[in-house]
C-alpha cells in the first residue's frame, strides 16, 4: 500500500513512491543516525588527516648523518654559498657559483668540464617575445663512470638566478641537493651505469644551457634517463610533475625507489597543455626518457628578492634529495635500454605509496563506473527508492554545485583581490592557508545548501545517484580527452556505486549499509582531498575554483554520509517537518559563517608589510639617439608606488622591440647619460640580388641582454647567424619584423650575420642593450620597505637602444 500524504505546514509536500515510505528514499537507514554519522564522520577524519599528513615532507637531517645518505644540513651549506646574492647569467656573481661547484664536484674526485658555447635556437624553448634567442652558456658537467653501463643517468638543475632574487629555493636547492647526491654516489660502490651531474646555465632566461647540453655535448649523443631538480616557491612536498611519454616503467621505478613518492598523472596531463617550460623540455625527445620534479608552495616569493637560502624549507630539500638519490641508484643499477612502455601509466598518491595502473585500463574503467552507476539507479527505482522522474531530477540537479562552487570561488577571489589589488601580481599570497580553507568551506556550504533545498522533494537516493552519474560522465570525458587526470573521477564514482549497491542488499538496520557507503566515501577522501590541497599550490588562488571544483565533486561521493547529518528521509508532520528542515540548514549555515570567519581572518593576517612586500614593477627604457626616455611598467592597476612614475598606457614595441609587444603603462623619465650599444659592420658583400652584412653587437656597459632587430621595410632577412650559429627566421608583426636576443653577451662582443634581400638604399637596425638596477637613475626614488619587486623576467630592467643605417 502507498503511504498516505499529509500536508506540511509549509510548502508543498513531497510526491509519494508507491509502496515505499519517504523514510525510505535514503541508501542507509540506521537506527540511531547520530550515532552512525559520527563513527562515520570520525572514519572519514581520521583517513583525510592520514592522507594529508602523508603528503607531508620529511625530517631533515643534519650535517653529520650517515655519510651514504642525503643530508639537507650538509646540501643547505651548498645553498649559502649558491645564492648568496643574485647570479644572473653572465654576471660575476655567475662566474663565482660555477667556480665554487666545479670545485665541489673535482674535490669528489668526478670527471669535471665546463661546456661554454653559444647555445643554437633556444628560442624555440622559451618562446622569447623579442625573437629569436641565443645565449653564452658555461654548463658544469661532472661525470662517474659506472662498471658496466648500460646507458646515462643525467641528474639536472640549473644554477643561474633571476636579476630579481638569489635564487635560494630556484634553483640553489636542486644544484645543492644534486651537489649532496654526488657526495653520496661517490662514497659507496661505483653503479653498474653512468651518472651524469648537468649543472646548467641560462636556464632562467632561455633554457639554452639544458638546449645546449641536450643537443650537442658528447655525453647526450646516446641520450638516457633524465632526473629534473627544480623549485617554483619554497616550501611543500616534492612532486614529481612531468615525464616524459609513454612513462609506465618510469613510474613503477618512480614509486617503488623514490622513498617519497608524489606524483599524479593528472599533473603530468595538465602540465603537457600549458605553456610552461624547464630545463626538463629540452630533453623531451626521442633519445631522452626522464622525470621532472619540484615542490611549488609558497609561491609568493618566486623569483623576488625574498628568495634567499633562508626561505628554503629543509624538509622540502631533504625530500628532493632523498628521492633524487634513491632514483639514481635504481636508474644507476638496472638495465637502461629499454625504459619506454608503449603507454602511460596512471597514478596517484596514497597513504604509503603510489597506486598505479596502466593507462589502457582508463576507459574501460570509466565505462564500468557508467554501467555500476547505472545499475545502482535501476535498483533505486527498483526498491522503490526513487522513480525514473526523481532520478532524472537528481542528475539535472546535481549540476547546480558543480558549477555554484567553481564560479563562486572565483567571486569570493575576485572580492578578496578588490580589497587586496596587490594579489594580482603574485602567485600566490604570502599566508595562503586561510584563504584556502575559505574556498573549501564556500564549496562545502554551496553543497550543504544545496542538498538541504533538494533533500526532502527528490530525495537522498536519487540525489546520491545523480551525483554519481556525473562523475561517471566527467570520467568518460576525461578517459578521451585527459586519460591520466580520469582516475579523479572514475574511481571515485565506481567505488560510491558499489558502496551503494552494498547498501541495498544488506539488512538496512544494521551497521553495513553505513559501513559500506563510508567506505565508498573513503576511496573519495583518499584520492580528492589530496587534489584538492595539492591544486591550490599548483594553480594559485586566482584558480581556486578548480580546487572548489574537486571539493565538490569529493561532497558529491560522500552524499549518503552527509545524509546522516540530516533527520529522517522524510515522513514528518507538522512543527517535526518544520524542525527537520531547520536542522538540515545547520551544517550549511555554519560552513557559511566559516567562509567569511576565514576570508577576514586571511585578510587579517596577511597584511603587506617590510617582510611581506606589496608587488610592484618598474623599468625604465632610453633612446640614445633623441634622447628620450620613459618608465615603464606591466602593471594593469599601478600600486601607488609605481603610480608615482607612469600614467597612460602605451605600446612600446617600434621603440623597443626587444621589450617586447603589447601595451605598457608609461610616464616620462629623465634621460640618463647611458651609452648605446655598438653595431659595427666587419664585412659587407653583395651578389645574386642578397646582401650579407657580418656584424658586431658590443654593449658598452655591463648588460644582461643584447637584441639587434631589422626593419623589414629596408630589408627581408632570409638567413641569420649568431656566432657562427644558424637561428630560425622567423618574422614577427610589426616595425622590426625580425630580430635576436642575446643573453648573457659578452664584453667583447658578439658576431651577427644577416643575409637579407634589399628593399631600401639602406638596412635599418634597431640595437638595444639591458641591465639589471635603477638605483642612481635620475628621478628614482628607492622602493619603501613595504613594496617589493615582483617576480618578473623585466623587474628593474634598464634598456638603452638606438638605430643604425647600412
Amino acid at each position: 500500500m502507498g503511504a498516505p500524504t499529509t500536508p506540511a505546514t509549509t510548502g508543498t509536500p513531497p510526491r509519494p513512491i508507491p509502496g515505499v515510505p519517504p523514510a525510505n528514499r535514503a541508501l542507509t537507514r540506521p537506527r540511531r543516525r547520530l550515532v552512525a554519522a559520527a563513527a562515520a564522520l570520525v572514519a572519514l577524519a581520521a583517513l583525510g588527516a592520514g592522507s594529508l599528513l602523508d603528503l607531508r615532507t620529511p625530517a631533515p637531517k643534519p650535517v653529520d648523518a650517515p655519510a651514504d645518505e642525503f643530508s639537507a644540513g650538509r646540501a643547505y651549506e651548498d645553498v649559502q654559498v649558491i645564492a648568496a646574492r643574485s647570479h644572473v647569467a653572465g654576471s660575476q656573481a655567475n662566474e663565482q657559483v660555477r667556480a665554487h661547484l666545479e670545485q665541489q664536484l673535482r674535490g669528489l674526485g668526478l670527471e669535471t668540464e665546463v661546456q661554454d658555447t653559444v647555445a643554437p635556437e633556444a628560442g624555440q624553448l622559451s618562446g622569447a617575445a623579442g625573437g629569436a634567442t641565443v645565449a653564452r652558456i658555461r654548463n658544469v658537467v661532472a661525470r662517474l663512470p659506472g662498471t658496466d653501463s648500460t646507458g646515462r643517468v643525467f641528474l639536472v638543475a640549473h644554477y643561474d638566478s633571476v636579476q630579481t632574487g638569489p635564487g635560494g629555493n630556484d634553483d640553489a636547492a636542486g644544484t645543492s641537493a644534486i651537489l649532496e647526491v654526488a657526495r653520496a654516489l661517490t662514497t659507496g660502490s661505483r653503479p653498474r651505469n653512468d651518472i651524469v651531474f648537468v649543472l646548467t646555465d641560462a636556464e632562467e632566461a632561455c633554457l639554452c644551457g639544458a638546449s645546449a647540453f641536450a643537443a650537442s655535448h658528447p655525453l647526450a649523443a646516446d641520450g638516457g634517463v633524465v632526473l629534473n631538480l627544480e623549485a617554483r616557491g619554497s616550501t611543500g612536498p616534492v612532486i614529481m610533475f612531468e615525464t616524459s611519454r609513454n612513462n609506465a616503467k618510469l613510474v613503477d621505478i618512480f614509486g617503488r625507489a623514490a622513498p617519497h613518492p608524489v606524483g599524479t598523472s593528472f599533473a603530468v596531463e595538465i602540465y603537457r597543455a600549458l605553456p610552461n617550460d624547464t630545463d626538463f623540455t629540452a630533453f623531451l625527445d626521442e633519445k631522452f626518457v626522464g622525470l621532472n620534479s619540484a615542490y611549488i608552495d609558497g609561491g609568493a616569493i618566486y623569483h623576488t628578492p625574498l628568495d634567499t637560502p633562508d626561505a628554503v624549507d629543509r624538509g622540502s630539500l631533504q625530500q628532493h634529495g632523498d628521492n633524487a638519490l634513491g632514483l639514481a641508484r635504481e636508474f644507476g643499477g638496472i638495465d637502461l635500454t629499454d625504459l619506454r612502455s608503449g603507454h602511460d601509466a596512471t597514478y596517484f598518491p596514497v597513504p604509503g605509496g603510489l597506486v598505479r595502473y596502466p593507462g589502457w585500463l582508463t576507459l574501460p574503467l570509466a565505462l564500468l563506473a557508467v554501467a555500476a552507476v547505472a545499475a545502482l539507479g535501476w535498483l533505486v527505482r527498483r526498491s522503490g527508492r526513487a522513480s525514473a522522474g526523481r532520478l532524472a531530477a537528481g542528475f539535472a540537479l546535481a549540476l547546480v554545485p558543480i558549477a555554484a562552487g567553481p564560479v563562486a570561488a572565483q567571486l569570493l577571489w575576485l572580492a578578496i583581490t578588490t580589497i587586496r589589488p596587490g594579489y594580482a601580481e603574485l602567485l600566490d599570497p604570502y599566508r595562503p592557508i586561510w584563504y584556502r580553507l575559505a574556498v573549501v568551506a564556500l564549496a562545502v556550504a554551496i553543497l550543504f545548501t544545496w542538498y538541504a533545498l533538494t533533500r526532502r522533494r527528490i530525495g537522498p537516493a536519487a540525489l546520491a545517484v545523480g551525483g554519481l552519474a556525473w562523475l561517471a560522465l566527467f570520467g568518460v570525458l576525461l578517459a578521451v580527452a585527459v586519460p591520466g587526470g580520469a582516475y579523479l573521477t572514475t574511481v571515485p564514482a565506481l567505488a560510491g556505486a558499489v558502496g551503494g549497491l552494498v547498501a541495498l542488499r544488506t539488512r538496512q538496520s544494521g551497521p553495513w549499509p553505513v559501513v559500506a557507503v563510508t567506505a565508498a566515501a573513503a576511496v573519495g577522501v583518499v584520492i580528492l582531498l589530496p587534489t584538492v590541497v595539492l591544486l591550490f599550490p599548483a594553480l594559485g588562488m586566482a584558480m581556486g575554483g578548480v580546487a572548489a571544483l574537486v571539493a565538490v565533486l569529493l561532497g558529491l561521493v560522500a552524499l549518503p554520509v552527509v545524509d546522516l547529518l540530516h533527520p529522517q528521509a522524510g515522513g514528518q508532520r507538522g512543527m517535526l517537518a518544520l524542525r527537520a528542515r531547520r536542522l538540515a540548514v545547520l551544517p550549511a549555515g555554519a560552513a557559511a559563517v566559516a567562509t567569511v570567519v576565514l576570508a577576514g581572518v586571511g585578510l587579517a593576517v596577511d597584511r603587506f608589510d617590510a617582510a611581506h612586500p606589496v608587488p610592484t614593477h618598474l623599468m625604465y627604457a632610453m633612446d640614445a639617439g633623441t634622447g628620450q626616455a620613459r618608465w615603464l611598467s606591466h602593471e594593469s592597476d599601478p600600486q601607488p608606488w609605481t603610480d608615482g612614475y607612469v600614467d597612460g598606457v602605451t605600446d612600446v614595441s617600434d621603440d623597443y622591440p626587444g621589450l617586447g609587444g603589447g601595451e605598457l603603462r608609461a610616464g616620462p623619465a629623465q634621460a640618463a647619460n647611458l651609452p648605446a650599444p655598438k653595431l659595427e659592420v666587419l664585412a659587407d658583400a653583395s651578389a645574386g640580388g642578397e646582401r650579407t652584412l657580418r656584424l658586431r653587437l658590443t654593449p658598452q656597459r655591463v648588460a644582461r641582454i643584447a637584441t639587434v632587430h631589422v626593419d623589414t621595410s629596408t630589408a627581408t632577412v632570409l638567413r641569420a647567424e649568431v656566432a657562427g650559429r644558424s637561428v630560425p627566421v622567423e618574422p614577427r608583426d610589426g616595425k622590426w619584423g625580425f630580430g635576436l636576443v642575446v643573453h648573457a653577451p659578452p664584453t667583447e662582443g658578439i658576431e651577427v650575420t644577416l643575409t637579407v634581400r634589399p628593399i631600401a638604399g639602406q638596412v635599418a637596425l634597431r640595437a638595444m642593450d639591458a641591465s639589471d638596477g635603477l638605483d642612481g637613475l635620475p628621478g628614482f626614488r628607492p622602493r619603501p620597505p613595504a613594496v617589493g619587486v615582483v617576480g618578473s623576467h623585466s623587474s628593474e630592467m634598464l634598456a638603452v637602444a638606438r638605430t643604425y643605417q647600412f
